[in-house]
């Protein structure tokens, strides 16, 4: 079981972390959401709790809830720019088998 980050989502995280002293790295999740199943979280990790799983992908922690594992194993996240005013996470997850028409949830 395996979560990573490109270099450029990393370099980000790292970015965000530095605002943020008291967090050990980035928590990871899904949530019952939208029209078809799930939807990402995405925080900061304060604490690594008995459930978590750990992951280091260059550098950074990434916590995830065992409860999520299943959804988000074999998953990618990148960051990247779409133009001056858009830029964002991408996450390539190779367990979707379907996504809403706007992009916000999906379904293993």
């Amino acid at each position: 079981m395996a979560i990573q980050l490109t270099e450029s989502a990393a370099r980000h995280v790292e970015k965000m972390l530095k605002q943020q002293p008291q967090s050990v790295g980035l928590r990871l999740g899904t949530r019952k959401s939208g029209c078809t199943g799930f939807a990402y979280e995405v925080d900061y990790a304060d604490e690594i709790g008995a459930g978590d799983q750990v992951f280091e992908s260059h550098g950074v922690k990434l916590v995830v809830a065992s409860e999520s594992l299943p959804m988000l194993d074999g998953m990618t996240i990148d960051f990247g720019k779409t133009n001056i005013l858009n830029e964002g996470f991408d996450f390539i997850n190779p367990n979707i088998k379907e996504m809403c028409g706007c992009g916000e949830s999906f379904s293993v």
